[in-house]
């Protein structure tokens, strides 16, 4: 079975990645409509214009969601209805262009490790992830978790328990677990404890210090993808795999490390023949 791969979309690099998608039968995730001033402005017209440039791209497309300053479950209520404001755009966006996979951050304060705030973040954000979750199913959209500043699985896998929800899963960042878990944590427990609601990972290398959304054969890399898609494989459904690196070409550079249905397609093409 051939991996799901995504290429990373930014506004800078979106002419370079739908060539790259369609040259290797890939997906998109697209950031436009993650930041602000895009989502403020003329956002119809972007929408128009991505509804054309994207007609081509052969695999899936999803879209990566406003984060920035975001609070869902914040004790501000003048905070949350900003952030529900922002997701339910994010969902009408996707729901427009037939996108069906919106990612959102949990936007767990990861430097607080004290026990109260996780306790009472852990009750706001079970009803306000709630009614985000049904608001995207009437839309038919499924919303996807990440991880970012969260030091271990269980802050988005408990919650996600709890809600039990079908449009709500989870997305693991692999660099984010990597450089923001307490120690201890290792990628496959990571791995194990989302895996019931894993339906979507973002993919880069970095440093072990920054977060770098570099390629995976980055010369200061720390992190071996031949293994981590190995444990990803293993899942009884793989995740989608998105390549989220801010070049182009480090994304063509990574691509030896998947195993893509058009690759497979021209290596039969170009056996050799054998015979008399």
């Amino acid at each position: 079975m051939s991996d799901r791969v995504l290429l990373t979309a930014d506004r800078n690099n979106i002419e370079d990645t739908i060539d790259l998608a369609v040259e290797f039968g890939l997906g998109l995730e697209l950031m436009a409509f993650a930041y602000p001033d895009v989502l403020d402005g003329n956002w119809k017209h972007t929408m128009r214009t991505y509804r054309s440039i994207l007609r081509n791209v052969p695999g899936p497309i999803t879209i990566h969601g406003p984060f920035m300053d975001l609070v869902g479950g914040s004790p501000d209520t003048r905070i949350n209805e900003i952030s529900i404001q922002r997701y339910q755009h994010a969902i009408h966006i996707a729901s427009e262009l037939e996108v069906p996979l919106v990612v959102f951050h949990a936007n767990f304060i990861g430097s607080l490790h004290n026990v109260p705030y996780r306790k009472g973040w852990h009750q706001r954000n079970v009803p306000f992830w709630r009614s985000i979750a049904e608001h995207a199913r009437h839309h038919g959209i499924t919303l996807v978790l990440e991880n970012m500043w969260e030091f271990d699985p269980y802050i988005i896998g408990n919650l996600l328990q709890e809600i039990d929800h079908p449009n709500l899963k989870a997305c693991l960042d692999i660099g984010h677990a990597f450089l923001f878990s307490d120690s201890g944590w290792t990628l496959q427990e990571w791995i194990d404890s989302m895996a019931p609601w894993l339906v979507h990972t973002h993919m880069n290398n970095n440093n072990g210090r920054i977060d770098e959304h570099r390629g995976f054969d980055w010369i200061h890399g720390v992190l071996d993808y031949s293994d981590i898609l190995t444990r990803l494989r293993n899942l009884p459904t793989p995740p989608n795999m998105v390549l989220e690196m801010w070049h182009a070409e480090e994304m063509r550079d990574s691509l030896h490390y998947f195993e893509l249905a058009l690759s497979s397609e021209a290596e039969t093409e170009t056996e050799p023949l054998t015979g008399d």
